[in-house]
């Protein structure tokens, strides 16, 4: 073209949990059967969505008012109904006019990472999130800068890590945390969750939490939200009901805006946040007519405890098989539906392989682990993927040196997870002998 039309480096951002669904459609195509271990859709795992649910959506559907806009916020009922859940907790309290919704949780984070400066940096964890990276890094046009999640415990926070990239980073205005975590399945404690927030409160900074599994813990674990540990410093939490419902082409997510009066600069922030909002309109009317409905159904309680006890089952079975591959280190996963998996140092090379019959299927794996600055963990997955048709994802491309696999804990069959994940470990270990 004439003159450049993106920023430098916009087109070496990748998003792996979907371009992997590339190959691996490519080789259906060749005759492997997929098994879909990369994405977060419950639906996709075969959920079933209780009547009584699609009730209360159907009786919106013949509401009039549903099919318009709304307030550029969201439905106010609907706020007022999240408004009185928060403040019932006793934490951080809020008006409706501290909630916005938005067309999913993707359109939030990208406009509270749009709105920054780009001088202005936000501290990711690593590993983390894709869509959180590539809207940061993106905004500011440079690398992420990231405190470690710790493999060797439990994938909690390095708090003396997150502390010093604080202290010796005067750019970084905010602070990041994913809670339960995704790619991990991490859920943070409220201690660490409290020192966190001393350290946003020392070096005056605001605190991004994802709270869209927040409600989905398990394996006797507990989390609080960070309202409930904030106290004065300013806080954003992203909230939805993708997962949790699941109603993920509901497309509808929120932000919970704590202390906004405490700084003028976080005030502009938010305004900002709120005014791209208002190019917009609204946002989805419908998912968030039915929210209050839902969550006050007297089944919903019940419905949510038989999917988190579903997937405390599936964890369970996903790390008896994996621990006891040598050269792994698994954590148990306690919350979302995930589980990431890293290979102690230096156990992945370019050198391992597994053996592929199709020879046409063989063709396209070995173009694929050829090319130039292909991870050791990418060409594990390729592989894997070629020859059990189990589709997960390269961790490194959670933003992170380490090298290892995210998976999903969303199938709903015993037997099946129990082949799956069975199979996964023999391969595993085939391949590191190779």
């Amino acid at each position: 073209m004439r003159t450049a039309l993106v920023s430098p480096g916009v087109g070496e951002m990748t998003y792996e949990i979907r371009n992997i669904v590339n190959v691996a459609e490519k080789l259906q195509k060749c005759g492997v059967k997929i098994n879909w271990e990369n994405i977060g859709d419950p639906i996709v795992k075969g959920e079933v969505i209780p009547a009584w649910m699609k009730e209360i959506v159907a009786g919106e559907v013949m509401e009039n008012d549903t099919w318009g806009y709304c307030h550029t916020r969201g439905v106010l009922e609907t706020r007022e109904f999240i408004c009185a859940l928060t403040n019932s907790r006793g934490g951080a309290r809020i008006t409706p006019d501290d909630i916005i919704f938005f067309n999913g949780l993707g359109d939030a984070i990208a406009k509270i990472y749009g709105s920054l400066r780009p001088e202005t940096r936000v501290l990711m964890p690593s590993p983390t999130y894709t869509t959180h990276t590539l809207g940061e890094s993106g905004n500011a046009h440079a690398a992420p800068i990231c405190y470690r999640l710790k493999a060797e415990d439990n994938w909690y926070p390095d708090l003396e890590d997150l502390r010093n990239h604080v202290k010796y980073n005067p750019q970084i205005g905010g602070v990041m945390l994913i809670n339960p975590d995704n790619p991990t399945g991490m859920v943070y404690p409220r201690e660490v969750l409290e020192q966190v927030v001393a350290i946003a409160r020392e070096f005056n900074l605001f605190i991004i939490a994802d709270e869209v599994y927040n409600n989905i813990v398990y394996n006797g674990e507990k989390t609080v939200p960070i309202s409930d540990v904030i106290g004065d410093v300013p806080a954003i939490a992203l909230k939805g009901i993708s997962k949790e419902l699941p109603w993920p082409g509901s497309r509808c997510g929120w932000i919970e805006v704590y202390n906004y009066a405490v700084d003028t600069d976080f005030q502009k922030y938010i305004n900002a946040i709120l005014t791209a909002k208002m190019n917009e309109v609204c946002s989805t009317t419908l998912p968030q007519k039915c929210i209050p409905a839902i969550m006050q159904h007297p089944e919903y309680p019940l419905y949510l405890e038989e999917r988190t006890r579903s997937y405390e089952r599936m964890s369970n079975i996903t790390y008896n098989f994996l621990r006891e591959v040598p050269g792994l280190i698994v954590n148990r996963t306690n919350g979302a539906f995930y589980m990431s998996v890293a290979f102690e140092e230096g156990l992945l090379n370019h050198g391992q392989s597994l053996p592929i019959d199709n020879p046409e299927v063989k063709e396209l794996v070995e173009n694929l682990v050829s090319a130039p600055g292909v991870s050791p963990d990418k060409r594990l997955v390729y592989y894997i993927l070629a020859t059990t048709g189990i589709c997960i994802v390269p961790l490194s491309s959670f933003n992170t040196p380490l090298q290892g696999f995210r998976v999903t804990l969303l199938e709903k069959e015993e037997k099946e997870c129990e082949r799956i994940y069975g199979t996964l470990a023999a391969k595993i270990r085939e391949y590191l002998d190779s």
